[in-house]
């Protein structure tokens, strides 16, 4: 789609060619006797010119044809020389940075062929030479609106881009904060959830267990309100997205903790604490977070006794992040998901791994024909890539 070119104000433009022809024009006249003297017409002629570009927007097929018009009209009458060409020279370049191609190089080309015809039939030796300079400042007009349309062309498209690029930024910035806010929800009512059954069903038959239970229920709905506070407060741009550090691996212990609570049998095995704490921010948190939603999973809907959790360092080179990768799998002894339609927190624990560079793979593990159990397993990269930044904002 042709841009048209955007410059100053259009009435501007006509009062200050009207002007500056008409002036111009009646100091030149004065220095020409031989030439016919200004009239009426040649006053509606000189101002016909600058009237035209006023149609640059509303009407840009019909401004360049009605600037030349009133311009080869002048000049044939025989009226004195002056600057009665600037409002053609400003319509053709107004016209090409318009876009209209075409119709610009058409109209440069037959006043051009008319001041080779006219010059040819003057006899005028230097004629030629006049209508040489004259053909060659028409092309020269012309390529000067091509300069233009490229130029507001690029900037055009660079602020496409650039505003491409912000668009990006803020559907990754809400995509992270929905997986957030799925995963301190989804996680913190499991637990509580499954506390307030305990609770319920043990309440009477053993008493001990009821004042634990709420005890639990208490700690997890602190901590989910907590956090849901801070994305709260992200969501109205009252603090950034990841104002405290971001969970890290020496977290996940108290994941297991939470699933034992709940009834789930729960192993652990990590890497040593050296090796975890100097695992990228960006590789703990996406760990931290698929084990989350895993054990969340495995508490809501497996029906699990046991589950296993291994979170191991691979590769070849320990000296460097590059060709080595952390590996994190979750196994259980549940009925697993095998046919059912991938949920929100699925779809959160492969866009945490992806962002880190990552995969992540589900698999019936087949332990028994009665209990298949299902496995989770997530491969994230050392070497991850950054996280992209959220959007920019105003400051007031």
């Amino acid at each position: 789609m042709q841009r048209r070119f955007r410059g100053p104000p259009t009435a501007a433009i006509v009062v200050a060619v009207a002007v500056f022809e008409v002036v111009g024009t009646v100091v030149a006249s004065a220095r020409q006797p031989d030439h016919r003297p200004l009239d009426a017409l040649a006053f509606v002629l000189l101002l016909a010119g600058p009237a035209s570009l006023s149609l640059r927007r509303r009407a840009p097929l019909v401004m360049l044809p009605a600037a030349a018009a009133s311009v080869v009209a002048y000049l044939a009458l025989g009226y004195a020389w002056g600057p009665v060409f600037l409002s053609l020279a400003l319509a053709i370049v107004l016209s090409a940075a318009a876009g209209k191609r075409w119709q610009t190089w058409a109209v440069a080309a037959a006043c051009a062929a008319v001041l080779v015809a006219g010059a040819a039939g003057s006899g005028d030796e230097f004629a030629l030479v006049r209508a040489f300079a004259g053909t060659s400042w028409l092309a020269i007009l012309v390529l000067m609106g091509e300069g233009v349309r490229l130029r507001t062309d690029r900037v055009a498209e660079r602020r496409r881009q650039h505003e491409a690029r912000e668009q990006a930024a803020r559907d990754e910035y809400r995509l992270a904060l929905a997986r957030d806010i799925h995963d301190v929800v989804a996680h913190s009512l499991s637990l509580i959830n499954v506390r307030a059954s305990v609770a319920l069903h043990l309440g009477e038959k053993d008493p001990a267990q009821f004042r634990p239970a709420l005890e639990a229920i208490k700690a997890a709905s602190k901590d989910s309100l907590a956090e849901v506070r801070q994305l709260l407060g992200v969501l109205r741009e009252d603090a950034p997205l990841s104002p405290a550090p971001p969970p890290r691996l020496d977290r996940i212990p108290g994941l297991a903790d939470d699933a034992r609570r709940a009834g789930l049998e729960v192993s652990l095995t990590q890497p040593e604490a050296a090796a975890v704490h100097q695992l990228p921010d960006a590789v703990q948190e996406a760990a931290y977070r698929i084990v989350q939603e895993a054990l969340t999973n495995v508490v809501r809907h497996s029906g699990a006794r046991k589950a296993a959790v291994v979170l191991a360092l691979e590769g070849t080179t320990p000296a460097a992040d590059a060709g080595r990768q952390l590996t994190v799998t979750i196994d259980d002894d549940g009925a697993g998901a095998a046919g059912v339609p991938e949920g929100n927190g699925v779809t959160g624990m492969r866009e945490r791994a992806a962002a880190a560079g990552g995969s992540l793979h589900l698999a019936p593990l087949n332990l028994s024909p009665l209990r298949p159990g299902w496995r989770v397993r997530a491969v994230i990269p050392l070497a991850a890539p950054p996280a992209m930044p959220g959007p920019e904002r105003e400051t007031r």
